[in-house]
């Protein structure tokens, strides 16, 4: 019981220093991390390199193919893209691996102590940074001298030597071991520094953790298929595509390779059994990736046959960039949600587009478009704000939270000029239906208040898009035109209505459109204010 307790405990230290470097190093890439993925194209072996260093800064094989799932899920991923970052993905978490296998637990205490100076350093959020990431390393370290020293006493029980030495000679349960250790933990990190605990203290030879190795690679693939329930028929390909992968490279290993992967990693480390299971980690993967990647385009194929298209299944997703597995990378999330409120921009732009149509042209059918694209921008808004509120309570950093707390403040503003393009719609069913016309004067000064607050709607979400100040700056300026605009056209308008050159229908109408416009453009100035602050 108390070998037990103490492997637990030691288990746990190990995961929770190995979180706290992960996202210590999600905070420090932050933006970086970010353009790694834009990197994405079609090149597979661009999908590979991306796996691997996002993997490598997350600190977890898991987290990235669930946010390819995610990806997948939320229609930005192709299956083709998706298969080359699972492949790197598998790369980038023997990193971990690679780290326990030395010993450096005498450096524990010092990254701890240096680490927890930098957290507590006022004012410096790179320092912090740097800080949670040595306090992670220092954690993980301590973990795995728990774990260690849990296991020492197992080396005078030949029952448990001797069950390890088993799956030596029965490598189908070695590997079923490892996919069950795995799929507990949810961490493949965590189960291979299990084994080099093991390892190192001379109870696991490589002949018995070879086959516990390759069931640790099938099991960290339980996440990313739990992750799929539910989810698009192409996000469940991806998971299928992730099992795929390490299913055959598996029995690609256990049939032809075993036997030379022992031979080389025992011939560059001949003495220490932790190093000999981290480099035969490392090979599996980076060979299994070699093997398999000139064959991808057919693992996707077997996955769309694994998971047939059904032709009741529909996409009931009102969002494109949302998923909440991507909430397991903040920076990326947050990245995707500017991406989701710049395409609520453009849908609240075409209700705009289509009220002041239909205002113009009575045309019931452009009025009836505004509606139904107003009811698309409130569904948008929930959702968005619903997504914020899980972003704000996952680990960010200063400018990342400051960036969360401005989008909620954004989004709403553009649900306000969609609620103002409404209104128009609402004005050009009564223009329609009591089958008022306008003056020529009056259509100009229309059309001049329009077109720049037209302008000055999509410049606002420009400048968000591209974090562009000037264009920023210019949207507050040309607000101060449509302001005086809005007063002159006002006061030109009464002049007419009591010279009788307008009816008074047309003049509500009228004096209503012009409000309307101009409350638009002062939205407009709420986001390019955002925009600024963010600089």
């Amino acid at each position: 019981m108390d070998i037990a307790i103490s492997l637990i405990g030691g288990l746990g230290l190990f995961l929770f220093g190995m979180n706290l470097m992960g996202e210590g190093l999600q905070k420090s890439a932050g933006n970086k991390l970010k353009r790694i993925i834009e990197l994405l194209t079609s090149n597979v072996l661009m999908g590979v390199l991306v796996g691997t260093v996002v993997t490598g800064i997350i600190q977890s094989s898991s987290a990235t193919t669930v946010m390819v799932v995610g990806f997948v899920n939320a229609g930005i991923m192709s299956l083709s893209q998706a298969i080359g970052v699972i492949m790197g993905a598998n790369i980038g978490t023997t990193i971990t691996a690679q780290i326990v296998s030395f010993k450096l637990e005498g450096l524990a205490p010092v990254a701890l102590g240096i680490g927890i100076v930098l957290y507590m350093f006022p004012g410096k959020k790179r320092f912090k940074n740097i800080g949670e990431i040595l306090i992670g390393f220092g954690i993980l370290f301590t973990g795995m001298e728990f774990m260690k020293d849990a296991v020492k006493p197992l080396a005078d029980l030949p029952q448990f030597r001797d069950a390890l030495l088993y799956f030596g000679h029965h490598p189908i349960l070695g590997i079923l071991a490892g996919f069950l250790i795995t799929g507990i933990v949810q961490s493949s990190s965590a189960s291979m520094g299990m084994l080099i605990a093991l390892a190192s203290e001379g109870l696991l030879p490589l002949s018995s953790a070879l086959p516990i190795l390759y069931g640790d690679n099938i099991g960290t693939c339980v996440t990313s298929l739990l992750s799929s329930i539910g989810a698009s028929i192409n996000a469940r390909r991806a998971a299928i595509m992730h099992l795929s992968f390490n299913v055959i490279g598996t029995i690609i290993f256990v049939l032809i390779l075993n036997k030379p992967i022992v031979a080389i990693v025992s011939s560059i480390n001949p003495t220490d059994s932790a190093r000999q299971i981290a480099n035969a980690h490392t090979l599996f993967n980076i060979i299994n990736v070699i093997i398999l990647l000139p064959f991808s385009k057919y693992i996707v194929k077997l996955a769309m046959k694994l998971v047939p298209q059904r032709d009741d299944e529909e996409s009931t997703h009102t969002t494109k960039y949302l998923d909440e597995r991507i909430l397991e990378t903040p920076s990326i999330a947050l990245g995707n949600t500017v991406s989701e409120t710049l395409r609520m921009g453009k849908k609240a732009t075409i209700t705009l587009e289509s009220s002041f149509i239909g205002f113009l042209d009575k045309d019931s059918s452009e009025v009836k478009k505004a509606f139904e694209y107003e009811e698309t921008v409130n569904r948008l808004q929930k959702d968005l704000l619903n997504y914020l509120l899980k972003l704000s309570k996952v680990p960010l950093n200063e400018d990342e939270r400051f960036k969360t707390d401005l989008l909620f403040n954004t989004i709403n503003d553009i649900e306000r000029v969609s609620d103002h393009a409404d209104n128009i719609a609402e004005l050009a069913n009564d223009v329609i239906e009591l089958d008022i016309d306008f003056s020529d004067t009056a259509v100009s000064e229309i059309k001049d208040i329009y077109s720049k607050a037209l302008s000055n709607f999509k410049d606002s979400l420009l400048a968000l898009k591209d974090g562009d100040t000037s264009l920023a700056n210019k949207v507050l300026e040309v607000e101060k035109e449509v302001n005086y605009l809005e007063k002159s056209f006002r006061k030109y308008h009464i002049n007419r209505l009591n010279e009788g050159n307008c009816t008074i229908d047309a003049g509500v109408l009228y004096l209503d459109l012009v409000s309307n416009l101009e409350r638009i453009s002062d939205h407009s100035v709420n986001i390019a204010q955002q925009v600024l602050k963010l600089q």
